[in-house]
């Protein structure tokens, strides 16, 4: 046994939904979807929330909340959205900020925002 759990992707691309070793759990980057798999459009913090909500799903199956991220790495298509999007970021993440990368890329789907984490789950991994 390798002591790495992978999670598929219901998208049918090649990749994890979330892969768990070695007491971590790395979620693959989130953009802006909905519940129905359609993408947000919208202002940042419209396609922030969705981004949140998936993330939060993702989570979900390792039994991990976002007060368990210890790493974040966002991407935006314009940094000029930076502003809002911090907003929305600190308002999710609340007390439990974790450390963090952000960079300007242009995105899948032409979306604005992709966020990716990985948590800590201690023994649950």
């Amino acid at each position: 046994m390798s002591g790495i759990r992978r999670i598929a992707s219901p998208l049918p691309l090649p990749f994890s939904r979330a892969t768990m070793a070695g007491g971590f759990l790395f979620l693959s980057g989130q953009i802006p979807y909905d519940a129905q798999g359609e993408v947000v459009r919208g202002s940042i913090q419209d396609q922030t929330h969705a981004v949140f909500d998936r993330l939060i799903e993702g989570l979900a199956l390792a039994d991990a909340t976002l007060a368990d991220v210890v790493k974040a790495t966002v991407w935006l298509s314009d940094m000029a959205l930076f502003a809002d999007f911090n907003k929305v970021y600190a308002e999710r993440f609340g007390d439990t900020l974790p450390t963090r990368s952000l960079v300007e890329a242009k995105l899948a789907k032409n979306v604005d925002v992709e966020i990716e984490v990985q948590a800590w789950l201690g023994d649950r991994a």
